[in-house]
């Protein structure tokens, strides 16, 4: 399965894994999976790395590059499709990274992992929920 991770799943998996479900944490964990990040996540966490919002050891900058190495992935491309589509998707709100992830998981056709419920509800892409 093409595994794509929203921010906070990429982000608990590698500093709080306990906050995964059983089931999440063994689909990250299984070889079988492919890992995929959007650069939308990389920017998510930039800035809440920025404003606090997460306790660092390092420059927003460091600390997010060695997040981004720490987990074997592919990373989903921000297409013109992708943009598009984040436009198309029918959400109950306008985060727009969310959309920008979710029309990600949509485009490629990947599995969207979230805790988010916002992006749950959703039946035009595929989700894992982190429940």
């Amino acid at each position: 399965m093409k595994l794509l991770l929203d921010t906070h799943i990429w982000l608990w998996a590698l500093l709080d894994p306990d906050r995964l479900s059983p089931t999440v944490r063994s689909a990250l964990t299984s070889g079988e999976n492919e890992l995929w990040l959007s650069p939308v996540s990389v920017w998510e966490a930039h800035l809440l790395a920025e404003r606090g919002r997460i306790k660092i050891d390092a420059t927003p900058a460091v600390w997010v590059e060695r997040m981004v190495q720490a987990l074997p992935r592919r990373e989903a491309a921000l297409t013109t499709d992708i943009a598009v589509a984040s436009r198309r998707l029918a959400l109950s709100h306008e985060d727009p990274a969310d959309r920008f992830i979710a029309a990600t998981a949509q485009v490629l056709g990947l599995t969207l992992v979230t805790a988010d419920a916002r992006l749950t509800e959703s039946t035009e892409y595929a989700v894992m929920a982190n429940v």
